[in-house]
């Protein structure tokens, strides 16, 4: 008799995950997600009270969740709390910081500053939780919130793009090296998502209509549009999936 194959699951149940950035936005849509499949969500942000708001609310839904009001910035104190609290069967990086101007007006406290986060901090985060699952002998998903911009340039955002590319960089390097110790590092590029973080964009009617017009899709990001991606590849259902980008763009890129 025919064995049909069963599709793998995209439960999380039993599993622990860290979000970072997740007190608002793309953050707090992965962090959601997440729970509302199973796993216990560590929330990682800078702002107390919308971080533990935002926690509450999911636990109020039935997740499991708890906040750790931190700056990923200082890598130090990330790196400290990751060893305490871990090991991590998933890391969703989604923390971000972007200071758009015209790349001759650049200043190093803005280059800084971004980079300090958007790479930085990226980039010892997933080393973090990696240490933790290869000392454990578990294996597990680092997944790092990148951007269409990684993969594109855009008018004055030098700085971002320049991080953005950094994080596709890496992640193809950690892919390759933890590969070996079941440990998958992927991406997520979504295209403008309606954001606090993009809401200054989004209000210049020049700006919306030109990145309407990129989008194939006809419309906006959501952060709706981020949780199935972020679900699958935390899930086993992107089991042989690492090294790659997952772009949410709405075709943005496809031309």
């Amino acid at each position: 008799m025919m064995t049909i194959p069963q599709t793998p699951s995209f439960r999380l149940d039993g599993k622990t995950a860290l979000v970072t950035g997740a007190s608002s936005g793309i953050g707090l849509a992965c962090a959601a997600a997440l729970a509302e499949s199973g796993a216990s969500v560590t929330m990682v942000a800078r702002g107390a009270a919308r971080l533990e708001e935002a926690c509450t609310t999911i636990t109020k839904a039935g997740g499991k969740a708890q906040a750790l009001t931190l700056d990923i910035a200082d890598t130090a104190a990330l790196r400290d709390h990751i060893a305490a609290l871990g090991p991590f069967d998933v890391l969703v990086n989604a923390a971000g910081l972007a200071r758009h101007s015209p790349a001759l007006d650049t200043t190093e406290d803005d280059f800084d500053a971004v980079a300090s986060v958007n790479i930085k901090a990226a980039y010892f985060a997933a080393q973090s939780v990696a240490q933790g699952l290869i000392t454990a002998e578990k294996s597990g998903s680092i997944i790092q919130i990148s951007s269409q911009m990684g993969h594109v340039g855009g008018i004055d955002r030098a700085v971002y793009c320049a991080t953005k590319h950094a994080v596709e960089g890496t992640t193809k390097a950690m892919a390759m090296e933890w590969g070996p110790h079941g440990i998958r590092v992927n991406t997520i590029c979504p295209t403008f998502i309606l954001t606090p973080l993009t809401q200054a964009t989004f209000d210049n009617p020049d700006r919306r209509a030109w990145i309407e017009s990129k989008i194939k899709l006809g419309r906006v990001g959501q952060i709706e549009d981020v949780m199935g991606a972020v679900l699958y590849l935390a899930s086993d259902a992107s089991a042989l999936v690492t090294g790659t980008s997952l772009k949410v763009d709405g075709g943005w890129t496809a031309g």
